[in-house]
């Protein structure tokens, strides 16, 4: 509990120290105990602009915070340019640690100095960020490489403001009005569970190398090749990516890349992995995010840094599937309903009013391009609307809707002009086919075939079994025994029967299909 004190008390002699108290509150009155207080911190750093105070602030707090700072620096929707452009030096570019530091580590993780692991090692750092920074190397058969290292003493930095976070979203949950609608303890141990997997350095490798084998032969996205030699919890290394940074727009155009094509492949990407795959890059500001240069694959994007990914259940895909179409389609009826069916809001709620309510926070976005619309406003009518129908929020879908914002705020860099809706609708509605329409039925009936044919040879077994364990009870009282098991002998030949027959039916069936499917991959 004191260690939790102090570190409230430092966050506020941070926040202080920097004067985010006049940022914040600018064009405010300031509260009189706040002024009381700041007039304490008469060494105050106010000098420098708000933007630079703001970003020194976030670095000195730690990890968590400059993540915060990350999100925001996506929005500039909704922040001062001057804020913005310094919270993008967050994305990787947060004061590097000592190099010697980052040796031993590389040392005592892999067992030998980078000197003789590698045919050369850069000891300055190319990139740094919250949890880790990366330095580039040679690999002794020539294949250049990147080394990322986890920064030290990330972990018990991180500890402790995950506790407060924990102590904060108690009270909320019980001083605030909202608070249980909000679940902010589950949303907190969302997040706690993240941040953890974020740490794991091999973790990350995996998540890479899953991603990376979900878009194998893709046109639209590159993921780095793990080397598993060379990886640990601490230290891992990756096939080093040419490219130009995505928030770099004045060189993309310089080197002929296509904005307005990027913008579109990048809500295609985000579908493909959110209701494909059901597995999704859930860190994706433009400090995580290049485009190739290369001339094979040039115009792709390309990710890093799989600290985090969000997962889905199908019962999660299906319902935002269906929200997302119902959406686009201007079936607000439909959303109603699917917010009611899925237990997001209350059972007893009247469809035709959160219809209503619905149709009023869309309707005037829908046909306008990104540029034109208050996404601040948007979330205000949201957040007032599932305030009213008393609409809970979904922890698991927290990553989602993170990832979401960055993807949205990413299309106004690339494309103001971007169609959002346009642009997501034939997606969505292929992919809807392809799971409840007749592609996907053959599909899961593929899938499932061999499953049949497994289970077909035992049904007369099952079948004799469950007959002779319906009839036991009824033998003990009737004195006739051998009559009534000749009886039932017979009853469960003639079922017998018409199980193998409707069986074999069933098996010749599945065999016709299989024949079908070889035949059309054979030939088509």
């Amino acid at each position: 509990m004191i260690l939790r004190l102090l570190r409230a008390f430092k966050i506020l002699r941070v926040a202080l120290f920097y004067g985010l108290d006049e940022i914040i509150l600018s064009g405010s009155a300031v509260p009189p105990q706040l002024r009381l207080i700041s007039l304490l911190f008469f060494w105050r750093d106010i000098r420098a602009p708000r933007g630079e105070r703001l970003r020194r602030a976030l670095e000195d707090l730690g990890p968590i915070f400059v993540k915060f700072g990350q999100v925001l620096s996506t929005r500039r929707d909704l922040l001062a340019e001057d804020i913005a452009d310094e919270l993008a030096h967050l994305q990787d570019r947060v004061p590097p640690f000592s190099s010697d530091l980052a040796i031993a580590q590389i040392t005592r993780s892999l067992g030998q100095h980078p000197d003789t692991l590698f045919a050369s090692f850069s000891r300055e750092p190319v990139a740094s960020a919250s949890v880790a920074q990366v330095h580039f190397a040679v690999l002794k058969n020539g294949t250049e490489v990147a080394v990322k290292v986890l920064r030290p003493g990330v972990h018990e930095a991180i500890e402790k403001d995950i506790a407060l976070l924990h102590v904060a979203a108690g009270w909320i949950e019980r001083l605030w009005a909202d608070g249980p609608r909000l679940k902010p303890r589950e949303v907190v141990a969302e997040f706690d569970k993240y941040l953890h997997d974020e740490l794991d350095l091999m973790r990350e490798a995996a998540n890479a190398s899953q991603l990376r084998r979900n878009f194998a032969g893709s046109p639209l996205l590159l993921v780095p090749e793990m080397v598993w030699d060379y990886c640990s919890e601490s230290v891992i290394v990756m096939q080093r990516m040419h490219g130009i940074p995505i928030s770099q727009t004045a060189k993309l155009i310089e080197a002929g890349v296509d904005l307005k094509k990027l913008s579109r492949d990048g809500v295609e990407i985000f579908f493909t992995q959110v209701f494909r795959d059901g597995f999704f890059h859930a860190d994706m500001h433009p400090g995580n995010i290049m485009v190739s240069t290369d001339a094979s694959t040039f115009g792709r994007y390309i990710a890093l840094d799989f600290g985090i990914v969000g997962t889905l259940t199908d019962f999660d895909k299906d319902y935002l599937s269906q929200n997302f179409l119902a959406f686009f389609r201007r079936d607000y009826k439909r959303v109603a309903q699917a917010h009611i069916e899925s237990g997001w809001a209350p059972k007893d709620t009247r469809v035709d009013e959160l219809e209503a309510a619905v149709r009023a926070c869309c309707e005037p976005i829908f046909d306008r391009p990104l540029s034109q619309i208050s996404f601040g406003q948007v979330l205000l009518r949201l957040f007032q609307t599932s305030r009213r129908f008393n609409i809970e929020v979904q922890p698991q879908l927290v990553l989602l809707q993170k990832t979401l914002l960055n993807i949205e705020g990413l299309g106004r860099q690339l494309d103001p002009d971007l169609d959002l809706w346009q642009t997501a609708k034939p997606y969505l509605e292929n992919w809807m086919q392809e799971q409840i329409g007749w592609r996907g039925f053959v599909e899961r009936l593929k899938i499932e075939a061999p499953n049949y044919g497994h289970i077909l040879p035992q049904l007369p077994r099952l079948l004799q079994q469950a007959l002779i364990a319906q009839t036991l009870p009824k033998q003990s009282d009737n004195n006739d025994l051998m009559q009534q098991l000749l009886s039932e002998q017979k009853r469960t030949n003639r079922l017998l029967g018409l199980a193998l027959y409707f069986g074999g039916g069933l098996l010749a069936g599945i065999l016709l299909v299989q024949i079908f499917f070889r035949f059309y991959e054979t030939f088509y």
